[in-house]
């Protein structure tokens, strides 16, 4: 696997959108509960420069789980690109109204639950469905990153409350079962829904690397022929937390041309399908 920034394989040429990347740097305040303090900055500099390298037209940044519901660094980042970039914000169901409008006018997209590591909250409860009503209201969607096995009764309270959800990093199958995980083929059978969506991304947080491209590969295959590239994106999950030593963004957009064959549909996944849900070209509810 090549692991330096520098050793480059050919640019992505056109509209293309990296749906998943963090910036942050060291110094600001970090969330009471986290599972990883990182040691180095990652700059919005340094991540639109790697788009421009690898010829990558758009990006989204997702607030990293670390900084807690502090968004402020993120908008910053939106607000100094805001051609180029989108963002996903981590909120409390308490979040007002006029918060949310106002992440909204610099870019954000939609809000991030991320449960690794924590119990699934109460989508139920009043607070909850009053802010999911109002990520609806903004035509926003829902991402969620948390193993598999926990994913149905995710997925189950997020669509029922009538909400587009985005699934990060394949759905975080089980390593050692792969795409036999009963959580990984029950969010195959969530395609019918036509409100999901699922990003092929950071293989190295499921499989053992360098070997990871291999069982991504069948992962991916068999989310293609469930969602169809209408329903799958591609993220290079940078900075790599807490994976740094595994992977590279080189590395990230190579694994994706050894995931997807056609170009068509690789188009679609890079292109078509995230310029809209982000809103990059705008959208019609």
């Amino acid at each position: 696997m090549q692991n330096q920034e520098t050793d480059l394989p050919p640019p992505v040429t056109g509209a293309a959108v990296d749906t998943h990347a963090h910036v942050f740097r060291q110094g600001l305040a970090l969330a009471d509960t986290r599972r990883h303090t990182p040691d180095y900055d990652a700059t919005l500099a340094d991540y639109l420069a790697l788009l421009d390298t690898h010829g990558l037209s758009h990006g989204v940044l997702v607030q990293p789980s670390f900084l807690g519901t502090d968004n402020s660094h993120m908008v910053q980042a939106l607000r100094a690109a805001s051609k180029r970039l989108r963002g996903v914000a981590v909120v409390t169901p308490e979040v007002s109204e006029a918060e949310l409008r106002t992440l909204a006018d610099a870019g954000v997209v939609g809000i991030r639950l991320n449960l690794i590591g924590l119990e699934l909250p109460d989508l139920n409860a009043p607070a909850w469905r009053t802010l999911l009503d109002r990520v609806n209201a903004l035509h926003w969607h829902v991402e969620i990153h948390l193993q598999a096995a926990r994913l149905q009764g995710a997925l189950s309270a997020l669509l029922a409350a009538g909400c587009r959800v985005v699934v990060d990093h394949f759905g975080r199958p089980d390593p050692a079962l792969g795409v036999s995980d009963p959580g990984f083929q029950h969010l195959l059978r969530q395609a019918d829904s036509g409100c999901v969506w699922v990003k092929l991304s950071a293989p190295y947080r499921n499989w053992a690397a360098p070997a990871c491209a291999a069982p991504g590969r069948l992962a991916a295959q068999q989310l293609l022929d469930a969602y169809t590239p209408e329903r799958l994106m591609w993220g290079s999950d940078w900075p790599h937390t807490e994976h740094r030593h595994l992977a590279s963004y080189p590395a990230a957009t190579q694994w994706l041309d050894a995931w997807i064959d056609d170009p068509a549909q690789r188009r679609i996944l890079l292109a078509d399908t995230p310029l809209k849900l982000f809103q990059f070209q705008g959208e019609t509810p």
